[in-house]
């Protein structure tokens, strides 16, 4: 297996990130990828709760579910009083895959696909977030990047393919 695409997905909490993702992973997966998932979360988390993300992207088909926060990341890892692990760190204990997305991360240098609802009255990141390659919304948006219907999984699953050399 080659290493790895690593694809962002980041944006505002309550855009969508989360069911976009979720929307994502059997598309993927009917394409015959391996894909694995990286989520940072700010809090302390407990995993495979039924209706929790960790247990969403599971029943959705990720190989594999590395959930990031500043106290522990799971495949279950204690950090104690280590500091929070970086993104290179995370993504070499994943198993061989063929595509990693990852949410959350925002500062890091990775292609990103930034998720967007102008109805949650923030602004847009990809201003000021590095590698942002397009915009997924509910609204078409302007800004210089594609935009890609967040209400159209299959679209954004085309773009994500080819962008990563899989179509």
């Amino acid at each position: 297996m080659r290493t790895p695409k690593v694809i962002g997905i980041s944006g505002w909490s309550g855009a969508g990130k989360t069911t976009l993702i979720e929307r994502l992973l059997p598309l993927l997966r009917a394409r015959g990828l391996r894909v694995s998932l990286i989520k940072h979360t700010h809090h302390a988390f407990d995993l495979d709760q039924p209706g929790k993300d960790s247990w969403r992207f599971r029943e959705a088909g990720a190989a594999e579910v590395l959930l990031a926060g500043e106290r522990r990341w799971a495949l279950m890892h204690e950090l104690r009083e280590a500091p929070e692990p970086s993104l290179a760190e995370l993504l070499a204990h994943l198993a061989p895959c063929d595509l990693v997305l990852v949410e959350g991360f925002k500062s890091a240098g990775l292609d990103k696909i930034e998720v967007h609802r102008p109805a949650l009255g923030k602004p847009l990141l990809h201003p000021q977030m590095p590698g942002v390659l397009a915009l997924a919304s509910d609204e078409p948006l302007s800004g210089g990047l594609p935009w890609l219907d967040l209400n159209a999984p299959e679209q954004i699953a085309a773009w994500l393919l080819a962008h990563a050399g899989f179509a």
